[in-house]
């Protein structure tokens, strides 16, 4: 693909869509997660059930956390759509790659920074 189609108004459009979507259904899941547990405070006299309930709220809360730092993500990745530089790789300047995008819309590296970021980590444990 010719540098001058990559990222395209049509395809800043798409991705913007596909971001808020997600955006959308976190915060749809969000709600949702804090009215279980809301609605969730019974008093259960056995320990075995309470400390069942007790797992599923944590696993929940893990979850919503994971969601949480995606959000930001996602905010981010809006915001770069907005000034022109998402689809480009924050340290090499290069496309990341449509396919990349498409599987992770909040990616900013490209395959070959990431990977290179990667394997620093594996060497030196950061």
């Amino acid at each position: 693909m010719p540098e001058s189609e990559y990222m395209s108004d049509q395809q800043m459009v798409f991705f913007r869509a596909k971001l808020e979507a997600l955006r959308e259904s976190i915060l749809s899941n969000a709600g949702e997660t804090t009215e279980h547990l809301r609605e969730d405070t019974t008093i259960v006299p056995d320990p075995a059930d309470r400390a069942t309930i007790e797992e599923e709220h944590a696993l929940e809360l893990r979850t919503r956390d994971r969601e949480r730092k995606l959000l930001k993500k996602i905010m981010q990745s809006i915001a770069r759509i907005d000034s022109g530089d998402y689809g480009y790789c924050d340290e090499t300047g290069e496309p990341i790659g449509l396919g990349r995008l498409i599987a992770r819309p909040t990616a900013t590296l490209s395959l070959e920074a990431q990977q290179r970021r990667e394997m620093k980590q594996k060497m030196f444990g950061d």
